[in-house]
């Protein structure tokens, strides 16, 4: 989970996130381990036993990259390259107690992230293998550790989430911690703090358990964000009988809102296609920066960083407009590096 901290200024607030944190083993394949495995371009899945194996042979290559990763992580990551000011974001997740564990408070630490993992230490840290095929990735993920986060760590760190005027999840915590989210955004409530929750995959909207988690989450969600793929798949499992993302979008941002809270945002990417963005039932769309196929390198990454760069934008204050355009240059800058990776600062000015 992910949390940006509050500043000074009233009208400037900064992100906090709880949720999985996973090492990201990434390198080129070929179609053969796309068919060898099941895996399909652009889709995130949990490893069953026949993909154990992946992790080994992905380690072995020549052009294997380590990156700090985890959906949400990626994204607390980059919205904290994009604010360039110390300590204006925190992250909670569950690592080992060994190298992988020790690599990514490292990593955590150089991008100037507060990272308060819980410590298993009779679990790995959790592992994520990025395949990438012609510039396109699939996500498969040991999530080990990750999948051991409790609800106590977070409880032990209220401070923390209290002081937080920003907090986001990704959907794929669902499957980990449902209490944590629901104490995480209950406690907005309270605080007036804005909450922000990713769809994340298609699987986490297609079974009913995750689904039921967040339908229960919505009324206290301020920022939804997924991809049109994952629309989509939400509205083949509620029964919505239509592709159109915008109509899905509309729906969405019609939930009823708990308390007070007012009309939930819904964020929708959909690659090098106009963002939408859906309020009040109305929609708007916000173009992307378009890239020529010669400077795409990977594409792992790309929607995390989007909302890294939105969440910054919105820790600023700013309005709908410059978080997408925010969004679009952290996507932008990440998908011409392998891995969510990213220069020194950034060539923007939020």
């Amino acid at each position: 989970m992910a949390h940006l901290l509050s500043t000074p200024a009233p009208t400037s607030m900064s992100p906090k996130v709880v949720n999985y944190a996973v090492l990201d083993i990434s390198a080129e394949v070929g179609q053969d381990t796309f068919d060898k495995y099941g895996l399909i371009p652009g889709n995130a899945i949990l490893a069953e036993d026949k993909h154990q194996p992946l992790f080994t042979e992905l380690a072995a290559k020549k052009d294997v990259v380590y990156v700090a990763g985890g959906a949400t992580q990626n994204s607390i990551r980059v919205a904290q390259w994009m604010i360039q000011e110390p300590g204006k974001t925190a992250y909670m997740g569950c690592i080992g107690d060994d190298e992988f564990g020790k690599k990514l408070i490292d990593a955590c630490k150089k991008d100037g992230v507060d990272c308060k993992y819980m410590i298993d230490k009779t679990t790995p840290t959790g592992a994520c293998a990025v395949t990438i095929m012609n510039k396109e990735r699939s996500l498969t993920t040991n999530l080990h550790a990750a999948n051991n986060y409790k609800a106590s760590h977070l409880q032990a760190n209220m401070d923390t989430l209290k002081n937080a005027k920003i907090v986001y999840s990704a959907g794929f915590f669902i499957t980990v911690s449902p209490e944590s989210i629901e104490i995480a955004s209950q406690e907005t409530l309270k605080t007036g703090a804005v909450y922000c929750l990713n769809l994340s995959a298609p699987f986490i909207v297609q079974v009913p358990p995750f689904r039921a988690v967040l339908e229960k989450t919505l009324p206290c969600c301020d920022y939804l964000f997924g991809n049109e793929t994952e629309a989509r798949a939400y509205a083949e499992a509620v029964g919505w009988d239509t592709e159109d993302v915008e109509f899905i979008a509309t729906r969405l941002s019609l939930v009823p809102m708990a308390g007070s809270k007012p009309y939930r945002k819904v964020v929708i990417t959909q690659g090098a296609d106009p963002t939408i963005v859906a309020i009040r039932g109305q929609v708007t769309k916000y173009p992307v920066i378009a890239l020529p196929k010669e400077k795409l390198v990977d594409t792992n990454g790309a929607g995390d960083a989007f909302v890294g760069g939105f969440l910054a934008a919105l820790a600023k204050g700013k309005d709908i407009e410059a978080c997408c355009k925010a969004g679009s240059y952290s996507a932008s800058v990440v998908i011409q590096h392998s891995g969510c990776t990213y220069p020194a600062k950034p060539d923007y000015t939020i």
